[in-house]
């Protein structure tokens, strides 16, 4: 049997994309698991069973409030994971798992949750909220971030993107074909019941998630609004709700079911790349009002399972969407019947096929200079991308 490893980017609290690597370890039971860094406590001992190896990085013992100063390592981080004797590899990447070294005569498929998007998609943004004495510092280190990217993308075997707007990113931003394969969704911890009042978001609280904007349009309405989550955001969000507006900060899974059962319908504010909390409340039975972007296109039928609004930073748009769509008439069982299609079965079956078709296939990456270090000398990146653009 050929020896399998498994990577994602870091495994310090449980959210979308550490529910799907969970996935993924299931899949491949007797696999070796890495990553950059690992928290038991902050993953609730979900993969204390698999023992994780982890890289030089796991001497700070950083956790999910903290790991994000040690931003410049990682990259070196993922590079030093030993995987020397493995014949299969199965990164699971947000960041930078999918520049994992291998052996030269390895397979490596890389299931891409979003090619990572302070560097591609989301640079501007954090270039503009930084102050401007820390700005060409940072633009100097996303760009390097971009040139080390890249050149790890050209080592991957064969993507699979979680969704259409992600096979596009990987496409635009590293030339690489993918296969779509959405990620799985814990459908039985879910089921509709008795509804109550109140709306629900289920997010990080990052600046990207917008989440100001629903906290202004139930100011607005004001309507019940519950927004379960941590992050950066905590504290503005705090300041910014009014008094039909409750923060729970991160509470448990059952909690979670219980207050999706219970609510009104989802607000998803953000163009998320899949959204695996919209398939969670449609398990519940219950509808989603989100942004008309990103993944909720794939998830959501308009007028059946959900509502959309199209501006995104305007709270008005949001409220309109809300005030507008009768959630008493939404079917409870077409919400279910839709969300089955994204059952962990499925997709461990459909993973496992297509790694095992790459690995038929054999090798299949363009040969390039491995980079070592981390995020590469600039002008050493340069050399290693243009040597691929002239191919």
């Amino acid at each position: 049997m050929p020896r399998v490893a498994l990577i994602h980017d870091f495994l310090l609290d449980v959210r979308g994309a550490e529910r799907v690597f969970a996935a993924i370890c299931d899949a491949w039971p007797d696999a070796d698991v890495f990553t950059a860094v690992y928290d038991e406590k902050g993953t609730e001992g979900r993969f204390a069973h698999r023992h994780p190896q982890a890289s030089f990085l796991q001497k700070l013992r950083p956790t999910s409030r903290t790991f994000r100063p040690l931003l410049p390592f990682y990259p070196h981080a993922i590079e030093s994971l030993d995987l020397r004797g493995y014949d299969i590899v199965v990164s699971s990447s947000s960041a930078w798992a999918h520049g994992v070294l291998i052996d030269p005569g390895a397979v490596h498929v890389s299931y891409c949750h979003n090619p990572f998007r302070y560097a591609w998609s989301e640079r501007e943004a954090t270039l503009a909220a930084r102050s401007p004495l820390t700005r060409p510092a940072l633009r100097m280190l996303l760009s390097r971030w971009r040139q080390w990217d890249w050149i790890a993308a050209q080592r991957v075997d064969a993507y699979v993107a979680n969704s259409a707007i992600t096979q596009k990113r990987i496409k635009r931003y590293f030339g690489r074909d993918s296969s779509i394969l959405h990620p799985p969704v814990e459908l039985s911890r879910f089921y509709p019941g008795a509804v109550g009042d109140h709306y629900l978001v289920l997010a990080e609280l990052m600046p990207h998630k917008r989440i100001d904007v629903a906290v202004k349009a139930f100011n607005a309405l004001e309507r019940p609004l519950v927004v379960v989550g941590d992050g950066p955001e905590h504290r503005r969000l705090k300041r910014l709700a009014g008094p039909t507006v409750r923060l729970t900060g991160r509470i448990s899974d059952d909690e979670v079911a219980d207050l999706l059962r219970t609510s009104q319908a989802l607000v998803v504010t953000a163009e998320e790349e899949f959204g695996i909390a919209a398939v969670e409340s449609l398990a519940s039975g219950r509808p989603v009002v989100g942004l008309r972007a990103g993944g909720v296109l794939e998830t959501v039928e308009e007028g059946v399972t959900g509502a959309f609004y199209d501006d995104a930073d305007d709270p008005r748009s949001l409220a309109k969407a809300v005030a507008g769509f009768d959630v008493a008439r939404v079917e409870s069982s077409m919400c279910v019947r839709s969300a089955h299609r994204f059952g962990a079965e499925r997709f461990k079956e459909r993973l496992r096929t297509i790694v095992a078709e790459t690995a038929a296939n054999g090798r299949t990456a363009p040969e390039i200079d491995r980079p070592v270090g981390g995020l590469l000398p600039l002008r050493a990146a340069r050399r290693g991308a243009d040597s691929m653009r002239s191919r």
